[in-house]
């Protein structure tokens, strides 16, 4: 990735005229992460890249016949890959929330490139995909099982409210080849206790990475998994899989041939399909009760690579959205699994699997205004913010988790299949948003493009609403001045200026590393903690001065 640093900063305090309801509700540009906002807003059909002001500053627009299947993504080319449905549902042999039919890439203006649609009988892609290195796109699909086959293997007929199971299989598909080259199944490694006369009889506690067939929260539908996100881990060649209705996230090997998946042997883990590691609910495998719970029906499981650098504290592990961790809120979290890379094992303690616990559990400093019981998101932003979408009202807000200071809100501005309103007051499910993601101002898709704002999603939009925020004036200088430089460890900071001055300690990616509250004209900085290398002192304003600390 490019290493894009403007000298230009821009401090301010939020300021209004008026109090927005959707669209862009507040917004501190010198504490927010700069960026592109991608937004797919169920119950229509266009996807919508968005500044941080909230304008529309590109568009892939389809035809409204169609509808979200749930998610899209941009890739480094500047294409757009995304889940599509049509809009009636009717003629569907298998539906529930979720659910899609098409993955298509679509280039910068909008020319289809390619197109899958699988055609499997009442097989149906739903929820997520992941784009791989290789260009290959992972695809969660249901599969139907009728009643018969389930009852052969093992399932209580007392959970067969729908007279099937649709258990969720994994298929890699290849554009280049139009053709699925991989594909594990749930349903091939199953284990109950219920039937010893059945092939996959067992002890459910002594076979982690086996799937209890008997296992349900769901009431018996036929939806049992109901799989609503999937990722991939270049580097150690895993497949992550969110299975709400388990209340765990389990992780798969993806080394093994076809064959190898379908088995417990083969793959470079040495267990074939079965789970190499599953975690957030010990009790689905017997291992444990309501107590040790720790994931609550989550979405947008996902491991924090992308979005941050390779020395990020968080890099590599585990990031998720934790819907129904509370009755009245919901959480985001991270999690570390106990992994040794080089067996390519996970730590099991008595049976469990480590660890006990999430590093943390992170709401809004309101707690009841992140609640959620289904879709929603989370990211860890480069400049150590946390990104966080509650689906059910829209709702998206980058706050700093160290001081709990929301810098950016935005409140998907649609009504159902309808735009909204500037004004508007959008209840529970009008404005079902599965995920926003921020990608950085520098990241390669928009190397070339124009992102010239084109105004607003919002109808009667409130245009004066950013420029307020933004600056207008010629910002004043304060002839700031910093020594000695190169540094060792401390600084001098003078200025022309009187009253109380914030001063603001940047790396070479804008991420303000220390607030220096000072008066008088002159200040003392220890910066001695820090690694050495090029760091910025800011006023906050147009002047900045390069700093070189030393060994």
């Amino acid at each position: 990735m490019k290493i894009v640093f403007t000298s230009i900063f821009v401090l301010v305090t939020l300021f209004s005229n008026a109090q927005n309801t959707v669209g862009l509700l507040s917004y501190q540009p010198w504490k927010s992460f700069d960026g592109y906002n991608l937004l797919y807003p169920h119950n229509q059909a266009n996807v919508y890249l968005l500044n941080n002001c909230g304008e529309i500053v590109h568009m892939w627009e389809d035809d409204a016949s169609f509808r979200p299947g749930n998610t899209a993504y941009i890739t480094e080319e500047g294409n757009l890959i995304k889940t599509k449905r049509p809009a009636d549902i009717s003629q569907f042999e298998i539906w529930a929330g979720g659910g899609g039919q098409i993955v298509e890439m679509r280039d910068w203006d909008n020319n289809l490139v390619w197109s899958f649609e699988l055609e499997s009988g009442p097989d149906r892609p739903h929820h997520d995909i992941e784009l791989m290195p290789n260009g290959n796109i992972l695809m969660i699909v249901w599969e139907y099982i009728s009643s018969d086959e389930a009852i052969e293997l093992g399932r209580d007929t007392s959970l067969l409210a729908n007279d099937a199971m649709w258990p969720d299989k994994i298929i890699e598909y290849s554009p280049e080849v139009d053709s699925i080259v991989w594909q594990w199944r749930a349903w091939d490694h199953l284990i109950q206790d219920v039937d010893s006369t059945k092939v996959n009889f067992g002890t459910v506690s002594d076979n982690p990475g086996r799937i209890n067939i008997n296992y349900d929260d769901n009431a018996g539908k036929a939806d049992w998994m109901h799989s609503n996100a999937i990722d991939f881990d270049p580097l150690n060649n895993h497949i992550i899989l969110s299975v709400p209705t388990f209340h765990e996230f389990w992780i798969i090997d993806h080394s093994t041939t076809t064959e190898q998946a379908a088995s417990s042997q083969g793959g470079f883990g040495g267990k074939g399909g079965d789970l190499l590691y599953r975690w957030g609910n010990p009790a689905a495998y017997n291992q444990g009760t309501e107590e040790d719970q720790r994931l609550f029906y989550q979405h947008d499981v996902h491991y924090i690579l992308d979005d941050i650098d390779v020395w990020h504290p968080y890099y590599g592990k585990i990031g998720l959205f934790n819907n129904r961790i509370g009755d009245d809120f919901s959480s985001v979290s991270v999690v570390t699994p106990a992994f040794d890379m080089y067996i390519n094992e996970f730590e099991l303690q008595d049976g469990r699997y480590l660890p006990d616990s999430t590093d943390f559990n992170f709401t809004h400093p309101n707690p009841q205004a992140l609640h959620s019981t289904g879709l929603s998101s989370f990211q860890v932003l480069n400049n150590d913010n946390f990104l966080i979408t509650g689906g059910r009202t829209g709702y998206s807000f980058e706050i700093n988790p160290t001081t709990d200071e929301i810098v950016w809100e935005y409140k998907t501005p649609t009504n159902g299949p309808m735009l909204a309103s500037q004004g508007d007051s959008l209840g529970l499910n009008n404005n079902l948003t599965f995920r926003v993601k921020r990608l950085p101002i520098d990241h390669p898709a928009f190397e070339g493009k124009d992102l010239t704002p084109q105004g607003y999603l919002e109808l009667n939009p409130n245009i004066q609403f950013c420029p307020d925020i933004l600056p207008t004036i010629e910002p004043q200088k304060y002839q700031l001045r910093v020594f000695p430089n190169p540094s060792n460890g401390y600084l001098v900071l003078e200025w022309e200026a009187v009253g109380v001055m914030d001063f603001y300690l940047v790396d070479i990616y804008g991420r303000t590393l220390k607030t220096i509250h000072a008066n008088g004209g002159r200040k003392h900085v220890d910066i001695s903690q820090l690694t050495p290398g090029m760091y910025f002192i800011t006023s906050g304003q147009s002047e900045s001065v390069r700093i070189i600390l030393t060994e």
